[in-house]
């Protein structure tokens, strides 16, 4: 009987997990001037889900995804720029919410290791190209 209730429990947590708040009033509504939503829309592209992970805000259908959307539409209409408001979310979630991560001493192997690859995989390939030469 106990492990039926806990598996009852297991499953019913992630229905249960979602509030019954309505969204945000701009999380799903777009703003009346066109330019300051494009400037959104791009912005919420690069800004990654702090829930889904693999998804940016702009697509996700998370809770916390739609107050960021609102949020970002809001600084927009307010005439804030989309990089300041990307600075604010950095900082108020690290650098690991942005999909654009900034060169620093986190984040340097992500930008060099790419390059390490490509000249390690051009040397090997080289070596290789020669011995079947002689």
């Amino acid at each position: 009987m106990r492990r039926l209730l806990l598996a009852l429990a297991l499953v019913a947590a992630p229905v249960l997990a979602d509030s019954d708040l309505p969204p945000a009033p701009l999380a799903n509504t777009q703003l009346p001037d066109a330019k300051q939503e494009a400037e959104a829309k791009a912005l919420m592209v690069t800004i990654r889900c702090l829930v889904c992970q693999g998804q940016s805000i702009a697509d996700s259908d998370a809770e916390l995804a739609g107050d960021m959307r609102a949020m970002v539409r809001e600084r927009i209409a307010a005439g804030e720029k989309p990089e300041a408001i990307r600075a604010w979310l950095v900082q108020r979630y690290g650098s690991w919410v942005s999909y654009e991560p900034p060169f620093d001493r986190v984040t340097w192997a992500l930008w060099v290791a790419p390059i390490l690859f490509l000249v390690v995989g051009a040397l090997i390939a080289r070596t290789s190209f020669r011995r079947r030469r002689v």
